[in-house]
């Protein structure tokens, strides 16, 4: 006795079904990924500032761009702040890893730096004491971090960087460069670390630009040439709106190559108002 041979049009209709479940598979994956992609780039925004400052004489623009692979944000920040002196207080920052977790703990990251800068005037104990909160905090993550204090009454600028990208600057007097001054290691690694700070007076109209390595650095593109880049822009754009100039710049991130998540704060200082 024969078996029975399924007629051609049985095993088609047993590959349909196969696939189709398939593919009901690989869309429950995408939409999974799409609603965590929107998730992260929500959590992410809400962790910036909703506004920036205005002070005389001051103006600020900010840009945030998220990670170019469409499923992963980092734990790049910005964020300004008038102190309870009336100085201006500027952070940018970048946390290891791309996951909500990096996001979470940039959010602690700026929320225990804006609070360490409001409870004392010594730039120097603002990174080391966030260091320290940080290493006792034990998430086992670390940041690189740039922090800026500007008088606009003394003009006086101080700078500390903590394993961060350097910041870019231009004057009216046309002198400009990049700001290499010595730093420390990043935030949450070395206990006890005191991290060392720059002292400048601002005495003409200038442009300053904090920004993240994913703006400047990607896996073929050294961080010197997209330095070069920005400083180019900032030249060029000195007279600019800073809104314009912020956007100019986090679009250097194209010519890195790299996919990681990016952030710019620029302030442009329009210059002393009368003697000191």
């Amino acid at each position: 006795m024969r078996g029975h041979r399924p007629e051609p049009h049985e095993g088609a209709q047993e590959l349909l079904v196969a696939l189709g479940q398939l593919v009901d598979q690989a869309l429950e994956r995408i939409k999974y990924q799409r609603a965590r992609a929107e998730l992260a780039v929500a959590l992410q925004r809400h962790m910036l500032p909703p506004a920036l400052p205005e002070l005389p004489g001051l103006h600020l623009a900010a840009r945030y761009s998220p990670s170019r692979d469409g499923l992963d944000v980092g734990g790049d920040w910005y964020d300004a702040f008038v102190m309870h002196d009336g100085s201006l207080g500027l952070t940018v920052g970048d946390v290891q890893g791309h996951d909500v977790e990096a996001i979470a703990f940039m959010g602690q990251v700026r929320t225990s730096l804006r609070a360490l800068a409001q409870s004392t005037i010594d730039t120097r104990e603002v990174l080391g004491r966030a260091n320290d909160l940080l290493i006792a905090m034990g998430g086992g993550l670390f940041a690189t971090c740039c922090f800026l204090r500007f008088d606009p009454v003394t003009r006086d600028l101080t700078v500390s960087r903590a394993g961060h990208v350097p910041m870019v600057w231009a004057t009216a007097g046309g002198r400009n460069g990049t700001a290499l001054d010595r730093g420390g290691p990043p935030l949450g690694i070395v206990a006890g670390e005191r991290y060392p700070v720059t002292h400048r007076r601002l005495t003409e109209p200038g442009m300053l630009v904090l920004l993240t390595d994913g703006v400047v650095e990607g896996p073929h593109y050294p961080m010197e040439a997209g330095l070069a880049e920005v400083a180019k822009l900032v030249r060029a754009g000195f007279d600019a709106d800073p809104d314009i100039l912020a956007s100019a710049i986090v679009k250097v991130a194209d010519l890195t190559g790299d996919r990681d998540d990016a952030a710019v704060l620029v302030v442009r200082y329009d210059g002393p108002s009368g003697p000191i």
